[in-house]
């Protein structure tokens, strides 16, 4: 028999239910214990998001410089493209539908409550903040791309792969914990229940955005190609099941890559296209951010101003095109631009992860079928 295993959106959703079962019960000592871990977690997030912007950013540009050519550019630029529309459509639908979903009430419960307070704190401080990192990677990817290799490249792959290591074996693996203590203390402190009572509600309007995001892309691409954009669509919906059940991009390139070509894409482009879009086109996970974060901003009462919120999404695109292929790579990878564009503190950053972690399958499902849609745009203009 093969063994049982839980998955990490599993995990989560335990962690956030018992965590708000288990509040109210639970003495002041136990929930004061996990608030703590929770505090030195926090602090190690903070000390690795800089060197993570670093470490995936800065070899993405040089590997893009270093193969440039006309395709591969029009590839990235589509992608980006892509992924700040549907961030940009997220804004649209949460500025105008939120509203009625979050009442002031909600917000009010959320801001109140007598949150438990830690033992004990370490200080980690980074090495350098968000916006240094990110000016950083730019200037040493470009470098780098000029140079086309080096040591210095060698340097950064072997980095990003510690940094790979790093989420997915030290952190990755503590979510769990850390969501349950932000649950716990939120139980605790009354603000559980407004909390889930309201994103029940957000979740549904994400879920749908999706499918919008992937009508409109496929539209496009069928008013480019004169086909019926449906049948398109329709074709790719074995790429989108397995998405659902493997939670991962990379696992789903042979299907998105057999499905592309029955739509009529070139199969050379189409093995160049799928996979580098697997990693560098990212709609779905865009959208559940932007819209996740504009839900949390209002639950707390912080206008949702769209010259603030433009300049985060175009961010956002840049961040997303390096994020790691991994469950939860994209969010931890988002996280230094929230922090550092819309002052997300720890409890923020705790809820962002467990909502993003929750419908991760679906975001996926999202990216590798939206895949499908800008092969068949490129192919268009495609030239053996």
């Amino acid at each position: 028999m093969k063994k049982f295993r839980l998955g990490l959106v599993g995990r989560i959703i335990i962690a956030m239910v018992l965590g708000s079962l288990l509040g109210g019960v639970l003495p002041l000592k136990v929930v004061r214990t996990f608030v703590t871990f929770n505090g030195l977690f926090s602090q190690l997030l903070g000390f690795i998001i800089p060197l993570l912007i670093l470490g995936l950013v800065a070899p993405a540009i040089a590997d893009i410089g270093k193969k440039a050519g006309k395709l591969l550019l029009a590839t990235v630029a589509l992608a980006y493209t892509a992924t700040i529309i549907s961030g940009f459509a997220s804004y649209c639908t949460a500025i105008t539908t939120f509203p009625a979903l979050i009442t002031p009430s909600a917000a009010t419960e959320v801001a109140a409550g007598n949150e438990a307070t830690a033992y004990f704190t370490i200080d980690i401080e980074p090495i350098m903040g968000v916006m240094p990192a990110l000016v950083l990677a730019f200037m040493l990817g470009l470098g780098m791309a000029q140079m086309n290799g080096g040591v210095l490249h060698g340097a950064f792959n072997d980095f990003r792969e510690i940094i790979y290591r790093t989420i997915g074996r030290l952190i990755i693996p503590l979510l769990p914990l850390f969501i349950f203590g932000i649950a716990l203390n939120m139980a605790y402190s009354g603000q559980a229940a407004a909390i889930i009572a309201t994103f029940i509600k957000i979740i549904g309007i994400i879920f749908l955005l999706h499918i919008a995001v992937l009508l409109l892309q496929y539209g496009i691409a069928g008013l480019i190609t004169r086909r019926n954009p449906l049948g398109l669509l329709f074709r790719m919906f074995p790429a989108y099941i397995t998405a659902l059940g493997t939670q991962s991009s990379a696992a789903t390139i042979p299907v998105t890559l057999r499905q592309s070509i029955s739509n009529g894409v070139n199969p050379n482009l189409a093995g160049f296209v799928v996979p580098l879009c697997a990693t560098i086109h990212l709609s779905g996970s865009t959208l559940k951010i932007v819209a996740c974060a504009c839900a949390l901003m209002m639950m707390q009462g912080t206008p949702v101003e769209f010259s603030h919120m433009a300049g985060f999404i175009l961010m956002l695109g840049v961040v997303m095109v390096a994020a790691p292929g991994v469950p939860g790579g994209a969010i931890m990878a988002a996280l230094g631009v929230l922090q550092s564009m819309l002052g997300f503190g720890e409890q923020e950053q705790a809820l962002m992860i467990a909502l993003y972690i929750t419908m991760d399958n679906f975001g996926t499902a999202c990216n590798v079928t939206g895949d499908g849609a800008l092969a068949l745009i490129l192919n268009k203009f495609y030239k053996e």
